[in-house]
């Protein structure tokens, strides 16, 4: 089915979007209050460096300044981190990143709390930078970190290394190659920020941007050593995440200084700071060796990863371990060997990005197959199904998973895009155009071994509402607009009965993060979960208040009804149902993330699948590369919103494409060179192909009761490789390293004699 409006059935306006379009909606960096302070962070602005000295009597002494916090003035941990809290709040004796923070201040205005923090005085002992991971694990290295430079270990292995070279001798032929990935920014136009309000009762309301306000909660009440109970999060709606929110970032500095000075206080970073100090995309240095048989047959696949993880652990072992599973990809491979080390470093750190660094891996994975192809004179597309999964193959880890036929469904079908199949027409002799197609598998959840639960409440309200509750975020994919969709269908009410609660810890249940595509499968599981024995109480109260039988009744717009044809209006409305009761229909569910059966940690039962195609246009005169057409198909099971479908492949795409052609957050010595979008460059509509177009697969196997998985991932994964693909089908050349370079592509054209300025200095010759 291709998703447009024309085609798409329940093609809805969303509830959050005429308020969004209009600048009607106040999002959590909008907001103030009475008696607000204005805080800010003073950041190291050094790499590494010993701390020697830190004085703050001059930020005191400023008139309007009401307080300025280091270290000292922390109550309880000084650590923060989702899983690993070996971030300082503020540093004490040491700074291992520039965008370390070394104090706060709070100030009657924003310009007073800037000049203050310029009145800090920090003595630093600079110390040798370790801005790679190959210093950082060289000999000479210092420990950044109590346990060393390396964070995380992970393999796979189905063949030991010296039996597998064993196996490469047999093959017919062998590629080996070594792929760079870049350290890509979330870039959401709208910074950390938030506020943070002191309560009368001496507890705290968190205002601030995260996709996942009870782990805020929980990292905040060690940091604060402050009950939990005593600490309320809003965390919707956020302007855009993509993952960078998801560990806290303002939260700390806000919520000390609102306690210290009793005041509210905001904090709302401004492009640099979020820059030097947010999370960015895990940069991956892959070396692949894949051997196959004459006829295409992979027999054996070495892969060496090794990430850079910046000071601070963040998910780097999860994002390492994910690289690890799907190294394999959509494929059966009997002899696997596969290694991963993550690096602590200097640099900045990285941290989640959507794709959890799939993005990484099946760059290397699909481009290492097309060259295989080409070594073979096959096809891109037969190579892949000759070595494709089958229904029932285990996965990647060789764990169990629900049965799929994904794989096959979306090769077969992007294989007769137009874009691959169609001649080109060389109109302007400045341009080489090509073609070219990736697919891949990617899994949903968090995997074995790692809590994933969910919970959820639906209930009638005082005022004959069907509330339905969640601690999901609304960061911009459409969530609000996915559940209005589910209840509408599940319940048979209509979008105006429905009250949509969603982040915050004060009225909602822990449904766990807005993250790897999970929030639409646990709202969808959470919805039917609780609807029947909801509704059975709803009906049997109603049945009492109007006298008739219960299997008379049905949920209807606007009320109850009756279960006869022929009538116009409910026997009764929900407000005056609410109104006869006194106890109202309440449910709450708890329920987890379905998981493998097979103990592998970090294993996936839940997989989606993507294709692309693209067609490109190489400049023979400056070696630029623009995508000009792009087909994507997925398979991620029954389409919930076919609008947010649409717009997550889309817009994750026009991501990925920002990920291969131009985006890279450039660091020298540990330090960012690219601290601004003046010198960060990200697609714009100039970039945009003029084409795209974007297929769902909803078929699932037969017995598959796990419903529709999120595609907030499944658009950005095999993008790189399909664009690299089409480079080679335009130029003869292959790219190995991100982004794509334009000089690059020229000398390689220039060598080749298909540059323009080349044919035409020939010419002149």
């Amino acid at each position: 089915m291709e998703l447009n409006r024309k085609h798409s059935k329940r093609w809805f306006v969303r509830p959050d979007g005429a308020k969004k379009v209009t600048g009607q909606l106040k999002y959590l960096t909008d907001l103030t209050f009475p008696n607000m302070l204005y805080g800010r962070i003073l950041r190291s602005g050094i790499p590494h460096a010993k701390i020697m000295s830190i004085n703050t009597e001059k930020a005191l002494r400023l008139c309007g300044v009401r307080a300025v916090l280091t270290y000292k003035d922390i109550p309880g941990l000084n650590g923060f981190g989702l899983i690993f809290p070996d971030q300082p709040v503020f540093c004490k004796d040491i700074v291992r990143f520039e965008g370390d923070a070394i104090a706060a201040v709070a100030a009657d205005t924003d310009e007073i709390a800037a000049a203050a923090i310029k009145l800090i005085d920090v003595e630093y002992q600079p110390l040798t930078v370790m801005d790679s991971p190959e210093v950082a694990l060289s000999n000479e290295s210092i420990s950044l970190h109590p346990s060393g430079n390396v964070l995380h270990r992970a393999e796979y292995k189905t063949i030991e290394d010296d039996e597998i070279n064993q196996v490469f001798f047999s093959c017919h032929n062998v590629i080996e190659e070594t792929y760079h990935t870049p350290r890509q920014m979330h870039a959401y136009m709208e910074t950390e920020g938030g506020v943070v309000v002191p309560e009368k009762d001496g507890s705290i309301t968190v205002y601030a941007a995260t996709q996942h306000g009870f782990k805020d909660r929980m990292q905040l009440s060690r940091i604060l050593n402050m009950d939990e109970k005593n600490i309320r999060v809003v965390s919707s709606p956020i302007g855009g995440s993509f993952g960078g929110k998801d560990e806290l970032n303002v939260q700390p500095y806000a919520s000390l200084l609102a306690l210290t000075t009793n005041r509210p206080v905001k904090i709302h970073q401004k492009r640099n700071d979020s820059v030097i100090a947010g999370l960015k995309r895990h940069p991956m240095k892959i070396t692949m060796k894949t051997g196959v048989d004459e006829k295409g047959k992979i027999l054996a696949h070495v892969v060496r990863i090794v990430a850079d993880t910046g000071a601070y652990a963040t998910l780097g072992p999860a994002v390492l371990d994910f690289a690890v599973e799907h190294a394999t990809g959509p494929y059966i491979i009997p002899n696997v060997n596969v290694e991963g080390v993550s690096v602590y470093t200097n640099n900045g750190i990285s941290g989640e990005f959507r794709g959890f660094g799939g993005n990484q891996i099946t760059f290397a994975l699909e481009s290492q197959l097309d060259r295989l192809a080409e070594s073979l004179n096959i096809s891109q597309y037969d190579i892949r199904l000759l070595n494709l999964r089958k229904t029932n193959d285990l996965g990647p880890l060789g764990q169990r998973i629900v049965p799929t036929n994904g794989a096959f469904d979306v090769l077969e079908q992007i294989n007769h895009s137009s874009i691959l199949n169609k001649p080109f027409s060389q109109t302007e002799n400045r341009k080489l155009k090509g073609s070219g197609l990736a697919i891949t598998m990617h899994g949903g959840g968090l995997g074995y071994g790692r809590p994933d639960p969910s919970g959820g409440r639906l209930a009638l309200t005082k005022e004959g509402k069907i509330e339905i509750a969640f601690g999901f975020e609304e960061v911009g994919q459409g969530l609000i607009g996915s559940i209005e969709i589910m209840m509408i269908e599940e319940l048979g009410c209509s979008k105006d009965d429905i009250s949509i609660v969603i982040g915050d810890t004060g009225l909602v249940p822990p449904s766990g993060s807005s993250t790897a595509s999970r929030s639409t499968n646990m709202a969808w599981q959470g919805i039917r979960t609780m609807k029947n024995p909801w509704l059975r109480e709803l009906l049997s109260n109603a049945s009492i208040v109007t006298e008739e039988k219960v299997e008379n009744l049905k949920m209807g717009p606007g009320g109850i009804w009756s279960i006869d044809d022929d009538v116009t209006v409910p026997i009764i409305t929900y407000k005056k149902l609410a109104q006869s009761l006194i106890n109202l229909p309440t449910i709450t569910s708890q329920y987890d993330f379905p998981t493998t059966p097979d103990p592998i940690v970090g294993g996936h039962y839940l997989y989606s699948f993507g294709a692309i195609a693209v067609e490109v246009e190489v400049d023979k005169l400056t070696g630029k590369v623009k995508v000009t057409d792009v087909e994507h198909t997925i398979a991620a099971g029954p389409v919930v919103n076919p609008m947010g479908f649409l717009g997550q492949i889309e817009g994750g795409g026009i991501m990925a494409l920002g990920f291969t052609i131009m985006e890279d957050s450039l660091m020298d010595s540990g330090k960012y060179v690219t601290r601004n979008f003046d010198s960060y460059l990200i697609p714009t509509i100039k970039d945009i192909p003029s084409h795209t177009k974007v297929n769902a697969i909803e078929t699932l196997v037969e017995g598959d009761h796990f419903g529709p998985r999120g595609v907030g991932e499944i658009g950005t994964v095999a993008v790189a490789p399909a664009i690299i693909a089409a480079i080679h089908d335009a130029t003869g050349y292959w790219v190995n390293k991100l982004p794509i370079s334009p000089e690059e592509i020229l000398n390689a054209l220039t060598k080749q004699n298909k540059g323009l300025f080349n044919q035409q200095s020939k010419e002149l010759i």
